[in-house]
């Protein structure tokens, strides 16, 4: 089946304003936003219930200047996130985006909390690598389960239409390039056409694309794909049979600490409040706060593909914010010992190798020195026991290349030019990341998903009308 067709002699079955391919975070705004400024949406999913990449994610949106900030005395504002963005990305990301994504990321957070009830916080007893302010923002369980459920329920508090099981298979298009509607699919198999006067592609990336996976970042090729199965890369398909600009493709987010074989993901608190990894070598490879993305490909290098994330009981307990981390003690994930010597033992791992490794790194702390590769460690950060350690793996999360697009979402023609009434968010549009694992700052894929699902839906209602 092509991706793109003409609309030359095709019936449509239904007809909408505004149609939102994906009812991920990034659709999910889309419709709120649409619905908001008097349009009727409708919001096609291809599986039973929404919960696509975001609900696998920690739920965590970073914003600056907003008033949970203020409420913990956080000094923040745009033009400090939007330079933190940058100097992760190594200023390979589009400054229009950077900009409209770090300066609606407040109003985001405040328009979600105070339209819909979403409560929100703020993390205060821990930073991510990158970011010079505190500003991750979650709800209670610190879960995108939770995110895409209160959007699932504030969108149908809204009486907003989101139809499952259908997914979008073809683009029908007119000479003009404006898309009139999509071919969908059914559950059922049966096949249905929707047309529309504006088109929202907030379907996620193509990290459950194998074949895209081998092309575009071959290094992750037989990573563990920690992401949605449905990601199969539909918006870059359609995006290059249309002649649509596509950019960064071999950018990703990656994450260097998912608990092996249990697959549950160890929160990179573990690593920022002192925490360090160790090889089946018991020894250590890299600064391991550069980035959890980044770290992912560093942990795929080691013997066998895996590590062990290192910690005591005072960073434990601050991981424990977090339902993964509870999860991974259930299961039993994290080994336990009172001493560095039955850590060793119960890791497998070389004796005097692992305690010459753990000896010097806690020195490090105790002076506040600098390790061999760069990192810098803190005396607030040294263990006492009982000392803790998980096995861990790097993983693929989601792809960050895409459909380019320009600062109102619409997306971009090869020769500059802007498609009629075609626009792109979260996981479909080209990130803020640059073009490697390494400049993706935490927090990226939620912060375009939903900043820019907000925005798309509002623009979309311009064409729509």
């Amino acid at each position: 089946m092509s991706p793109v067709k003409p609309t030359a002699d095709v019936a449509f079955d239904a007809d909408v304003p505004i149609l939102i391919v994906g009812a991920g975070a990034a659709g999910l705004c889309a419709a709120l936003a649409a619905k908001e400024a008097g349009a009727e949406p409708l919001v096609i999913e291809r599986d039973a219930q929404p919960a696509g990449s975001t609900s696998l994610s920690a739920g965590l949106i970073p914003a600056a200047g907003t008033r949970f900030q203020r409420a913990r005395g956080i000094a923040d504002d745009p033009q400090r996130f939007a330079a933190d963005i940058q100097r992760k990305a190594k200023n390979e990301a589009d400054a229009a985006i950077v900009t409209a994504v770090a300066q609606g990321a407040g109003p985001l957070i405040e328009w979600l909390s105070d339209r819909f009830g979403l409560p929100f916080d703020v993390i205060d007893n821990f930073n991510y690598p990158g970011h010079s302010a505190m500003r991750m923002h979650g709800l209670p369980t610190r879960t995108g389960l939770e995110l895409i459920n209160r959007l699932r329920s504030a969108a149908e508090a809204s009486d907003i239409s989101i139809l499952p099981q259908r997914a979008a298979e073809t683009l029908l298009v007119e000479p003009d390039g404006r898309i009139r509607g999509v071919e969908v699919v059914r559950g059922d198999g049966a096949r249905e056409r929707i047309g529309c006067r504006a088109l929202v592609l907030a379907c996620n990336g193509y990290g459950g694309n194998p074949d895209l996976i081998r092309r575009y970042i071959p290094e992750m090729a037989n990573a563990l794909y920690f992401g949605h199965p449905g990601n199969r890369g539909d918006a870059v398909l359609w995006g290059d049979a249309l002649g649509a600009q596509l950019a960064h493709l071999g950018a990703y987010q990656g994450h260097g600490s998912v608990a092996t074989p249990h697959n549950i993901l160890i929160t990179w608190a573990v690593i920022m409040q002192g925490g360090f990894q160790v090889n089946s070598e018991g020894r250590r490879f890299c600064d391991e706060s550069r980035g959890y993305s980044e770290q992912a490909a560093e942990v795929l290098r080691q013997p066998n593909g895996i590590a062990w994330s290192l910690f005591d009981a005072r960073v434990a307990a601050v991981a424990r914010q977090f339902e993964d981390f509870r999860d991974a003690e259930r299961s039993g994930a994290i080994v336990t010992r009172e001493s560095v010597p039955a850590l060793a033992d119960a890791m497998h791992v070389p004796l005097e190798a692992f305690t010459a490794e753990w000896a010097a790194t806690e020195a490090l702390k105790t002076r506040a020195g600098q390790d061999r590769y760069g990192r810098r460690l803190a005396p607030e950060q040294q263990f006492a026991p009982p000392f803790h350690a998980v096995k861990v793996t790097g993983a693929l999360f989601h792809t960050q290349g895409g459909l380019v697009i320009d600062a109102a979402c619409r997306v971009k023609c090869k020769d500059d030019t802007v498609f009629p009434n075609l626009f792109a968010a979260g996981g479909a549009a080209v990130g803020v990341s640059g073009s490697t694992a390494a400049g993706y700052l935490s927090g990226n894929g939620l912060l375009t998903a939903t900043v820019l699902g907000r925005l798309a839906g509002q623009e979309a209602v311009q064409v729509a009308r």
